[in-house]
């Protein structure tokens, strides 16, 4: 049911741009909201169904990794503070944290970590990548002499530690790509087209889900890092919204 929900924003989105479906506004949230109390939670015995498990956030990698840091502690005993910063692609992920891949040691003596959070229920339009961050700690004595850390479209590798190393630039954040003639991977723009008139696929995220005039839905299956576009009949982007 949640997919459907998100999907059919989408759709009627793209209708409103022509005159038609009912207006929505999708405000992004700006903070992350409070977990709630014990005393919340027992203020409400009445309820007999199980709850909706559409409800339950959807957890997921955060869509870019921008770079990684290891702070070594100079007294003992020794501690390893991984700090990471990343972005995701649209406001409202939550509980940001990193968590453990490696499982024991990994055969190259690098620590595997995956950046992750609680994504946005509702499919939301593009905004400026938001910037989020979390620290993770290495107990004394680990085996390490490294840290990867894993984003949903990237990975950043520091190789020795303590140390620092950062990712190459993001791919465009659409924020501005309504209205403008999407040209396919490797296709070259019309001629009368203004480059800042044109959005090229190779610019973009490689997650992409591009709906033509002449395709159907395909399915209803929703990914928070993926964006998609919808076309008009002269490969227009009509509306851009991240799943």
């Amino acid at each position: 049911m949640r997919n459907t929900t998100k999907f059919a924003a989408l759709l009627n989105a793209a209708l409103m741009l022509t005159g038609i479906g009912n207006a929505q506004t999708n405000s992004p949230r700006a903070t992350a909201a409070p977990n709630p109390q014990p005393h919340e939670v027992a203020s409400a015995p009445q309820q007999t169904s199980a709850p909706d498990q559409d409800e339950a956030p959807h957890t997921a990698p955060i869509f870019w990794i921008t770079s990684v840091e290891v702070l070594r502690s100079t007294h003992g005993p020794q501690l390893d503070v991984v700090r990471v910063r990343g972005l995701v692609p649209t406001e409202g992920w939550e509980s940001v944290e990193l968590v453990p891949i490696t499982k024991g040691t990994s055969s190259d003596g690098i620590l595997d970590l995956a950046l992750i959070a609680d994504a946005p229920s509702e499919s939301t339009a593009p905004t400026s990548y938001p910037e989020v961050e979390a620290v993770f700690t290495i107990e004394p004595g680990h085996p390490f002499n490294g840290v990867r850390v894993h984003g949903a479209a990237n990975r950043v590798v520091l190789k020795s530690m303590p140390g620092y190393a950062e990712s190459a630039p993001a791919p465009k954040d659409c924020v501005t790509c309504t209205g403008k003639l999407f040209v396919p991977r490797g296709q070259t723009a019309p001629a009368n087209r203004s480059q800042d008139s044109i959005v090229r696929e190779e610019d973009l995220p490689r997650n992409l889900r591009v709906i033509r005039e002449s395709d159907g839905i395909g399915s209803l299956d929703s990914d928070p890092n993926r964006i998609t576009l919808l076309l008009n009949e002269k490969n227009e982007i009509v509306t851009a919204m991240w799943d």
